[in-house]
């Protein structure tokens, strides 16, 4: 068990890492990166139908409706609608984003390398973020903010991989936690201690002729505390999830507060947008520096696993003592094959009817950020500063979110599981209150995201969803992953988001571009998000979490189940 100053040392590294990525995410990723990239192309593009006048020459408030006054940018032998390049770029970017997520799984969980690889690619992330202050839209070499940002997402996507590894374990040492796991341990001792007399007593009783003795009651009293733990394990993930997650968006305001004033002076010039992500880059890596402090090490770490009851153990990471990166992305590559094959599957069905779940969620969430901007950009032609007030409205709300929903789910005793079943319904009324707006535009004012007021107010309402959403979201998978195992399935749920990631700007991309009105993706959105709704009604909590006790992979074994 961990001293509580060690406790909180390792919990206070972990929070000022979700201090500092999370500004990148806030201010750059759903905010001015689409923004920028937007704009790197509008600054490089020209007006439809001819192709020769150049969409600076214009003012930049275009509707997007009108095919005649669209905005397109010639990239190689095609030309693609401004708005849709953003959307391009950031699709590629998740795609490789899972590519290296997948490669690098093994490292993170391997605790000699898991702080190391946070900390390079938070570096490579915020170093990429930086260069933009140095890359004009009228360089010849405009393109390269494309490179950049996928370089900002894949760093970012990854480190918070590693990131992520560290909350189940975190979560196991917190003193509440901690103290029940021993009262646990205790109990079970008790039980074993009694099966092994009752065996005795009853052998003597047979021989004798004399009835059997009755059970002990402390099998009673260790599933009794089996329950607490399990309970006050799941409250304890939910509740490092969620403040990390309000730090992070309360950083993020802070950010887009300061960011406010030059986009707002400057006039939403590219430059601005360039000094916004270029200061996120700049927080980003200094207040990673507190993370690389405090987090523990290779031996801190290993030895906290190595005293935990249960340990992945996998006889392929049994070498030589040679370690190469070569060799542990091989076998990454191997273990993902062989955590997906169907066997694997039926051990950890629950576990995996999640997964598809938030296969679905990840790509419907994501689109909903990474797209509302730019909607609001050119469909509704609002102004950076009040693009930034949305950007601000969002966190706060996702601050109060995080916080409030966690109140609420004591008061009604409700599992993680219901809440986030009730903030996925409840998320889906935003792309479906958009599609109303078919009916409602041109007739009236205001009604189905026609106006720009009704932005202001889906934004707190989203972030007030969303904040608890990324929250529950992370802390409900930590209750069905096997012990010892993290950062491997935490690579499997980053995987499986951002697999699907790219597939939704990817449609709303195409869509717009066919289209010329990004409104329809609406429809899109709607589908996707209800069509997981059932798929997660279908997890069977309990039965996951004794299945992920019982689990153990070992490669190239036949069976990954290990009888207790």
């Amino acid at each position: 068990m961990l001293s509580a100053a060690e406790f909180k040392k390792r919990l206070h590294g972990w929070l000022s890492y979700a201090f500092a990525s999370e500004v990148f995410v806030i201010v750059s990723l759903t905010l001015f990166l689409p923004i920028c990239l937007e704009q790197f192309a509008r600054d490089n593009g020209f007006l439809l139908p001819d192709r020769t006048t150049p969409c600076s020459t214009v003012a930049k408030n275009l509707h997007v409706n009108d095919s005649s006054e669209r905005c397109v940018v010639k990239l190689g032998f095609l030309w693609i609608d401004t708005a849709s390049f953003s959307l391009y770029v950031y699709s590629i970017s998740v795609a490789l984003q899972a590519l290296t997520v997948i490669s690098v799984g093994g490292i993170a969980d391997n605790s000699a390398h898991r702080k190391r690889l946070l900390l390079t690619f938070a570096l490579q992330g915020a170093f990429a973020a930086v260069l933009f202050l140095i890359l004009p839209s009228s360089s010849p070499l405009w393109f390269l903010s494309a490179f950049l940002a996928i370089c900002a997402n894949v760093g970012f996507g990854v480190s918070v991989v590693a990131m992520n590894a560290y909350l189940p374990s975190l979560a196991r040492d917190s003193p509440e936690v901690a103290e029940l796991c021993s009262q646990l341990e205790t109990s079970q001792d008790a039980e074993d201690s009694d099966l092994v007399d009752n065996g005795r007593i009853a052998s003597e009783a047979h021989t004798e002729g004399i009835e059997e003795p009755l059970i002990s009651r402390n099998r009673a009293e260790s599933s009794e505390l089996r329950v607490r733990y399990d309970n006050e394990l799941s409250r304890a993930t939910s509740r490092i999830s969620s403040l990390g997650i309000a730090l992070g968006y309360g950083a993020g305001i802070c950010l887009l507060l300061v960011a406010l004033i030059p986009v707002t002076k400057l006039k939403g010039s590219t430059f601005s947008l360039r000094l916004a992500i270029g200061l996120s880059g700049i927080w980003w890596a200094v207040f990673s520096i507190p993370a690389a402090v405090w987090l523990p090490g290779p031996t801190a770490l290993a030895t906290s696993e190595a005293s935990e009851s249960a340990i992945w153990i996998d006889s392929s990471d049994i070498t030589d003592g040679k370690w190469s990166i070569r060799t542990e992305v091989v076998a990454a590559w191997k273990r993902l094959g062989g955590m997906l094959r169907w066997q694997e599957i039926k051990k950890l069905r629950n576990t995996f009817k999640y997964l598809a779940a938030w296969f679905l969620l990840s790509d419907g969430f994501t689109t909903i950020t990474s797209t509302a901007i730019l909607f609001g950009k050119t469909s509704l032609n609002m102004q950076p500063s009040a693009l930034i007030l949305i950007g601000v409205l969002t966190p706060c709300a996702g601050i109060l979110g995080s916080l409030l929903w966690p109140m609420i789910q004591r008061k009604f005793l409700w599992s993680n599981l219901k809440i986030l079943i009730i903030l996925v319904i409840l998320c889906s009324a935003i792309p479906a209150y958009g599609c109303l707006g078919f009916v409602f535009q041109g007739r009236t004012r205001f009604g189905g995201l026609t106006s720009q007021g009704e932005m202001f107010g889906l934004a707190v309402y989203f972030g007030c969803v969303y904040g608890a959403f990324q929250s529950y979201a992370r802390a409900f998978y930590a209750e069905l992953l096997p012990p010892g195992e993290e950062a491997r399935w935490y690579g499997l749920f980053s995987i499986t988001d951002k697999s699907s990631s790219f597939v939704g700007p990817l449609f709303v991309g195409v869509i717009a571009d066919m289209t010329g009105n990004i409104r329809y993706a609406f429809f899109f959105l709607v589908f996707m998000i209800w069509a997981a709704v059932p798929v997660l009604t279908s997890v069977d909590v309990e039965r996951g979490r004794k299945d992920a006790r019982e689990y153990r992979y070992s490669y190239g074994s036949r069976d990954g189940l290990i009888t207790r």
